[in-house]
């Protein structure tokens, strides 16, 4: 069962939001390193839709790291990411890479709070959407704040960049 909480848990994701004075809820759950999909672990341990839990996943576009951030219910259209930041070719980024770029390890990789800002895309389904939840920068805690909060905070565009 998921613990609810307004107060901040201290990762570098939740002290960026309260410092940038934005509401959000985190949502914590005991993680299991089993788990086959960390995000699907996630929407199941918070008792919602795998398409309002978004994932954060790191490409390599023209030799650039670059975020997007898609639903747990579908995966990463490459060619969609590097069309939607002017660029020709896409691939996941190594893991090592995504982790010494963003702070973060392999799970918990948040698109807030991150060591240094990256060109970030947010699927364009979180649009219109009351909340959506994203890693608060580690496995087991999620965040649950407003997609334009997301977008905002991250300097992301919105593009299609998810397929089911």
């Amino acid at each position: 069962m998921a613990k609810k909480s307004r107060k901040s848990v201290g990762t570098p994701a939740t002290v960026a939001l309260t410092t940038a004075g934005v509401p959000f809820t985190t949502h914590s759950y005991e993680h299991d390193p089993a788990a086959p999909s960390y995000g699907e672990e996630a929407a199941q341990a918070l008792g919602v839709a795998p398409d309002q839990v978004f994932k954060t996943l790191l490409a390599d576009v023209d030799g650039a790291l670059t975020v997007a951030v898609v639903p747990v219910s579908g995966s990463l259209d490459l060619k969609a990411l590097a069309a939607a930041v002017g660029g020709k070719r896409a691939t996941m980024a190594d893991p090592a890479a995504a982790e010494r770029s963003t702070g973060y390890v392999r799970g918990g990789i948040s698109p807030l709070g991150q060591r240094k800002r990256l060109p970030t895309v947010v699927d364009a389904s979180a649009e219109g959407r009351p909340t959506v939840c994203v890693s608060a920068g580690r496995r087991g805690l999620e965040v649950e704040l407003s997609p334009e909060d997301l977008v905002a905070l991250t300097g992301a565009r919105l593009a299609p960049i998810a397929r089911d």
